[in-house]
């Protein structure tokens, strides 16, 4: 299962069952859980820790310093959970003392080849980051996200559960959820109501969020009245209420 010209640190812990290709690299303090597969010249750096099923293609580095001029070597970490995939050349980034002192990656997500993951990001379950997405540090990435190819995103962003980006899209504030979005400059355009049916959302829902995205992200009002206007109009929902509470904790502002 491990092939014989593979590097591994002592102080590894990898479980019986693993897979390990040829000239790939497992540093001091890693840690691999049963059915992961690590590919040919993959580089899995100390502290960082794979649950169970990932695979990790050719040429990927995980948990690698990050890049931030002011991390001087501390013990930070870099933690993914189940059934991850990481194709040819990802770069994942642990975290910094700075920050939350480690990258964080859920379950069932999939960055397709040349995507980056900065230092002390967050990304939930079910994401799709497709080729050469890159997100700078401290974003978070709430689950069911799909990331056009070539999406950038700011620093600090956060991206809101079932959004979408297009192809080339620069991100610099916060996206709302269930929101499609594109434009080098970032704009939304409406509900992702396509991509919502696929998932199993049902009419009504997604109408009471098509009128939440003409009154908080059409609307030009001040924010107290629209939500006002929200509450006078009797759309709640648990996701019409969650799009409202997204806006309303958003500290980098929403991406309009």
């Amino acid at each position: 299962m491990i092939h014989k010209t593979a590097i591994i640190d002592s102080s590894a812990s990898i479980s019986s069952n693993v897979k390990i290709g040829a000239y790939a690299i497992i540093d001091k303090n890693v840690s691999i859980d049963e059915g992961t597969i690590i590919k040919e010249h993959a580089v899995i750096r100390e502290n960082t820790s794979l649950g169970k099923n990932n695979i990790v293609y050719q040429h990927s580095s995980i948990g690698e310093h990050p890049q931030d001029l002011k991390f001087k070597n501390e013990k930070t970490t870099c933690t993914i959970g189940d059934n991850n995939i990481f194709r040819e050349n990802c770069s994942i980034h642990r975290g910094t003392k700075d920050g939350i002192s480690d990258t964080n990656i859920g379950n069932n997500n999939l960055f397709m080849a040349y995507t980056h993951v900065a230092h002390d990001c967050i990304i939930h379950d079910g994401c799709i980051l497709s080729n050469a997405a890159s997100l700078a540090g401290h974003v978070e990435v709430e689950s069911n996200v799909s990331l056009g190819g070539f999406t950038l995103v700011h620093q600090f962003c956060r991206i809101g559960m079932y959004a979408f980006s297009g192809l080339g899209t620069v991100i610099s504030q916060d996206v709302t959820p269930y929101t499609l979005i594109a434009g080098n400059h970032a704009k939304a355009y409406k509900i992702n109501t396509e991509g919502l049916k696929r998932k199993n959302f049902n009419d009504e829902d997604i109408k009471k969020l098509e009128k939440c995205f003409k009154i908080f992200i059409r609307s030009s009002k001040p924010l107290k009245e629209k939500i006002n206007l929200f509450k006078n109009l009797n759309i709640n929902s648990e996701y019409s209420n969650y799009f409202v509470d997204f806006i309303k904790n958003s500290r980098r502002g929403i991406t309009r």
